[in-house]
């Protein structure tokens, strides 16, 4: 699998997971708070910031009933519109240069999601290195192609979309020019259950769209997203905030800065456990070695005495012949005055064998 060039940051296998921090509308209407939120993610260590390029008007039309209205007791905006919902939770797009800005200062990555091409066209003025499609836009094969061909690296949530639907936006993508592809497993729940997070897709369609693969995350906590690693995942997505407690359209479902920290140290970790296939001593265990069991000599022996188990035994440290050789010098004879406490080793038998 092809690494990805992403800005200044190589993704894939080989390389350590690009974790990104998603902003959306955490920032609570306010620039300053969106640029302490680029500050707490570089502080964090993320790799990069993403934000949501839309307004209202983009997303939808101004009714309030009907199935413009939210009306789910389970659903965290219930009893809002969804034009006032993307009202409440748009990034400005005057605002999208001075993110972008302080991101760089930083040394983050920045990028945004699009949600229709004129999305597309304001982003490319801000010559973004790559795109993210969101769950629910998915199935929007105009917008797919209309990114694919700015020639970016794609990255596609695949939250609630058939393996059907998925071919169709790989399709699009690749046949609009698209060469860097990343996927993401994704549950479109808010906050979404590791039980209905299915991370063994992740292995699966890596396999049937031959490309890289990761993890949008919006379960609670660090479990989901590190357990993503070992099934692959070179990309990990989760939501942002300063505090839950400040509120906002996503602040119930995104991390805060100690949460993310913790979970780029563990992503790390559990990115660097995995290692190759390997079996016998690695360099850092040879000094462990010698914690083994061996056979020891267990009392004062004289020249031609016979081995038993009398006077050898099997114990710690393991300087002396290996255990398994334990029958094979049960009887021999010792060659030479051989003290307690002394490892026993071929060369005290050795010329009686000869």
């Amino acid at each position: 699998m092809n690494e990805i060039q992403i800005g200044n940051r190589k993704v894939g296998l080989h390389h350590k997971p690009f974790i990104i921090a998603e902003m959306s509308g955490n920032h609570n209407q306010s620039l300053e708070r969106a640029l302490q939120i680029v500050e707490a993610a570089a502080e964090a260590g993320v790799d990069a910031v993403k934000l949501q390029t839309y307004t209202a008007d983009t997303m939808t039309i101004d009714i309030n009933e009907g199935a413009f209205w939210i009306d789910d007791d389970k659903s965290l905006w219930q009893g809002n519109s969804l034009y006032n919902l993307y009202k409440e939770a748009y990034t400005p797009w005057e605002w999208h240069q001075a993110i972008f800005d302080r991101c760089k200062e930083l040394g983050l990555i920045a990028f945004s999601s699009p949600f229709d091409e004129t999305a597309v066209d304001f982003l490319e003025k801000l010559d973004v290195p790559a795109y993210k499609i969101a769950s629910f836009e998915n199935v929007d094969l105009p917008l797919i192609r209309k990114v694919a061909k700015t020639g970016k690296p794609v990255i596609i949530s695949t939250g609630m979309a058939t393996a059907a639907e998925i071919d169709d936006a790989v399709r699009a993508a690749r046949e609009a020019g698209c060469k860097d592809l990343i996927l993401l497993t994704c549950t479109s729940t808010y906050p979404a259950s590791p039980k209905n997070t299915n991370l063994r897709t992740m292995p699966h369609m890596k396999e049937l769209f031959d490309c890289q693969v990761g993890l949008s995350d919006h379960t609670m906590g660090l479990g989901v997203a590190v357990a993503s690693v070992a099934l692959g995942a070179t990309v990990i997505e989760k939501h942002f905030t300063l505090a839950r407690a400040d509120g906002g359209v996503d602040s119930a479902f995104s991390l805060e800065p100690f949460e993310m920290k913790a979970l780029v140290f563990e992503v790390v970790q559990a990115w660097e456990s995995l290692g190759s296939v390997f079996y016998g001593t690695t360099e850092a265990e040879k000094a462990s070695l010698k914690h083994r069991r061996s056979l020891y000599v267990t009392k004062d022996l004289n020249q031609g005495d016979a081995i038993s188990l009398e006077n050898i035994k099997a114990i710690r440290p393991g300087l002396g012949l290996p255990t398994k050789y334990l029958d094979l010098v049960l009887g021999k004879i010792v060659t030479k005055q051989v003290k307690k406490g002394e490892p026993l080793t071929l060369d005290l038998l050795m010329e009686n064998e000869q």
